[in-house]
């Protein structure tokens, strides 16, 4: 069996519809298409037998490889260092412009000979539906024809292929400034695929670089980590559906938060409360396109859907995830012909996250709605009536147990961070009232804020621990707590506060890495790492307490952990590796705030 990369041994490429994984040995291991939510073409990240993969690298001995990418791009390169010489792999798929009605889905390889002579070896053996499903592989005069599955490519060379079955193959042999190009094109029923598209691979590669540098050129941001944060916001962008708006929270499903555990989860739809946050980083970097583009997406999600509260649970009018089309997603699934990352079982499709109750989403969407009326062209008179049918809603549920943000299963709780959010969601609806004088019962809603910060102030705070607790009348921390002056619940000059921060740092803070809270509380087996979203929220506090070169600290130690190409997971394990599903916008959105907000305080 060939041999499993870690998590944080890959760069992620993309066209702003789906997104393909690529390893430092230029292996694509995990390709879903036409859309993120799609099954896999390729998965041998979950299974190295019945995956499916791309294979591409010299054929004999490489003595080390070499993965990053093209300046302010999505274009990764692989290099290759071999005894014989050295050859490059240009990986990307292509994007001319936003928007593009006519968009073609392709995946773009180009191998280059950079000195010496050294031969390469290239195998595609595609797996549609989760490697449910095996592919025919038929040549025609131009190309060869990858079908089964539900799924239809062509796939298009400047060099010789071989056919065998379902499976695709080259064998040839590069000098210096020789090169071969491969493109894989997603087909439909009766479609075959065009030669002139491989004899065109440079003006594709030149129109995608145009792409990302003229995109990241409206960024705003000119601080003092311009390379992480730029990567962090193309990374966002990566995980932007373009046609929809929608915003995902990673392209991955099931990457385990440890490895050989069970706590492996489906990313691939719209958290109402990760869209919420990469809209905030989205708005403060300058990206106003995007921020226009989810609203859009998000109007049609707030407003009132025509059915009885009764008939969705109890719910309420928001469900905590969405698939791409903001449609609730098919039921959780395990997939058991798939052994899962490194026999890290189950392999779950579906989430079933959906039907819990998480009072939290509705503080981040409204914040997220105040933030766009702030900064954008502000709300309209529609999406004004659907926020106030929401907040009606959270005033006449908020003191429920639920969930919680961190979406524990079989047993609901009183969160302080549900508590805290829905102050947030009424507070903020107050201030877009008072600010553009739009009507609504701004004395009732004061009312029921007040009700929820004293609650709050009373129930969730521990004298003796001296700070604020996970649940009402807990025991345990909480690193969402650090939210509180970000929120502006709290100032962060709060001697409840301080005490709180001083709490974390003793229980749950390790080297500037942060655990969420005690996994022991969730009711799950088996142990996770930190949490890298919270390690940037302890950056961000530590910037708001006035701890300037503590913060500075922290922030420059979380960067010693992302990956080769600056990417995040979710977590990282106790022995500093990436884990959990990757790459995570949550984490680079809090990467981008930290920084940002760390910026300013910094320039005084």
């Amino acid at each position: 069996m060939r041999e499993w990369p870690a998590i944080a041994d890959h760069g992620v490429i993309g066209d702003l519809r789906t997104c393909a994984l690529v390893s430092t040995d230029a292996t694509i291991d995990w390709f879903c298409a036409p859309r993120f939510d799609s099954p896999s073409v390729f998965g041998s990240l979950l299974d190295r037998d019945e995956g499916g993969c791309w294979d591409l690298a010299p054929d004999g001995e490489i003595s080390r490889t070499q993965q990053f990418y093209f300046p302010n791009s999505a274009v990764l390169i692989t290099r290759f260092l071999t005894p014989d010489g050295v050859v490059e792999v240009h990986d990307f798929m292509p994007v001319h412009d936003s928007h593009e009605a006519d968009h073609r889905q392709r995946l773009v390889r180009r191998v280059s000979g950079v000195r010496g002579k050294v031969t390469v070896r290239m195998l595609l053996d595609a797996r549609p539906d989760y490697g449910r499903s095996r592919c025919h592989a038929e040549a025609t005069d131009s190309a060869v024809v990858i079908s089964g599955g539900g799924v239809r490519m062509g796939l298009t060379t400047t060099t010789e292929l071989t056919v065998d079955g379902g499976t695709v193959g080259a064998v040839f042999t590069l000098a210096d400034g020789d090169s071969v190009q491969f493109v894989l094109e997603m087909l439909d029923d009766d479609e075959q695929p065009s030669r002139d598209v491989v004899d065109d691979t440079a003006g594709l590669l030149d129109a995608t670089t145009g792409f990302w540098r003229n995109w990241l050129a409206k960024s705003t941001y000119t601080g003092r980590w311009r390379e992480m944060v730029n990567r962090s916001a193309i990374t966002l962008k990566l995980l932007t559906h373009e046609p929809s708006g929608a915003i995902i929270a990673a392209p991955t499903t099931s990457l385990p938060e440890l490895i050989g555990g069970s706590r492996n989860w489906d990313y691939r739809y719209v958290w109402v409360r990760d869209a919420g946050f990469s809209l905030y980083a989205l708005l403060r970097l300058g990206f106003t396109d995007e921020a226009n583009a989810f609203i859009r997406w998000l109007s049609e999600r707030l407003g009132r859907d025509g059915q009885p509260d009764g008939l969705r649970g109890g719910l309420g009018p928001l469900r905590v995830l969405y698939d791409i089309d903001g449609n609730l997603p098919d039921e959780e699934e395990i997939l058991d012909h798939l052994s899962g990352y490194r026999d890290s079982a189950p392999v779950r499709v579906g989430n079933a996250a959906v039907d819990q109750l998480q009072l939290d989403i509705y503080g981040e969407i409204i914040d997220s709605v105040y933030l766009f009326n702030k900064y954008g062209a502000g709300i309209s008179h529609d999406a004004w009536s659907d926020v106030v049918h929401v907040i009606s809603w959270v005033i006449e549920n908020w003191d429920r147990k639920d969930a919680g943000m961190w979406e524990v299963r079989g047993r609901e709780g009183a969160y302080t961070s549900s508590r805290l959010m829905c102050w947030v969601a009424i507070e903020r609806t107050i201030r877009m009232a008072r600010q553009r004088g739009l009507p609504g019962d701004v004395a009732a809603w004061s009312k029921v804020r007040d009700e929820i910060y004293d609650r709050i102030m009373n129930e969730c705070w521990n004298p003796e621990l001296k700070a604020f607790t996970q649940t009402e009348g807990g025991e345990r921390l909480d690193a969402s707590v650090l939210l509180m002056p970000m929120l502006k619940f709290l100032s962060p000059a709060d001697p409840r506060f301080l005490s709180t921060l001083r709490a974390v740092e003793e229980h749950l803070v390790t080297d500037s890495l942060v655990f969420r809270y005690d996994p022991e509380s969730d009711g799950l087996a088996g142990a996770e790492g930190t949490f890298s979203i919270c390690s940037f929220w302890y950056v961000e506090a530590l910037t708001r307490a006035g701890r300037l070169a503590d913060a500075q600290l922290a922030l420059e130690k979380m960067f010693t952990y992302a990956n080769h190409v600056g990417l995040y997971a979710e977590q990282v394990s106790a022995t500093g590796d990436q884990v959990g599903n990757f790459p995570q916008a949550f984490t680079h959105l809090a990467l981008i705030s930290a920084a940002l907000n760390l910026d300013r305080a910094l320039d005084g």
